[in-house]
């Protein structure tokens, strides 16, 4: 793809961002995902419109994709979003299986702005144990025989 086409893409993130801003719907993010030179999901943060935390840029652009395509993997296609995605973003972009993230302002700068995700990156590294948010497994076997019975599912769909 050329040059003139990224910042095309690029420009719809920024645009949705601040559109955005305008509304006063949630924070500064938009997010495009592009297919074979073609906008497939558009995406903005809606956390605050909608009560949803999970409601930013990128995950919505996911989402809107993968309904338009009525499919859950959107391998080949890629992600245009106007900040860094912060860990759960970057996740699901990894599990939507996206080829490239062309993003515009960093993590530093979205700090700046009273957005600071390095904090989630700096717990992920962190033993369970010693998050702030402590993890305690409690061994269950009923649970481990859900998971045998999917994996002998004939059938299954696997992701």
């Amino acid at each position: 793809m050329n040059d003139e086409l990224h910042q095309k893409f690029m420009q719809r993130a920024i645009e949705l961002s601040r559109d955005n801003v305008t509304r006063c719907n949630g924070g500064p993010f938009g997010a495009v995902i592009v297919k074979d030179g073609h906008v497939i999901g558009e995406g903005w943060n809606q956390v605050t419109a909608s009560n949803d935390p999970t409601a930013h840029a990128e995950v919505e652009a996911i989402r809107n994709a993968c309904t338009n395509l009525q499919v859950f993997d959107l391998s080949g296609a890629d992600i245009y979003t106007s900040c860094e995605p912060c860990p759960m973003c970057l996740a699901a972009i990894y599990w939507a299986r996206l080829r490239t993230i062309y993003y515009c302002n960093t993590k530093e700068d979205a700090a700046s702005i009273e957005f600071d995700d390095d904090f989630i990156y700096k717990e992920f590294a962190k033993e369970p144990s010693h998050r702030a948010i402590p993890m305690q497994r409690i061994h269950n076997h009923e649970g481990m025989q859900v998971f045998a019975q999917w994996k002998a599912q004939d059938g299954r769909i696997r992701y």
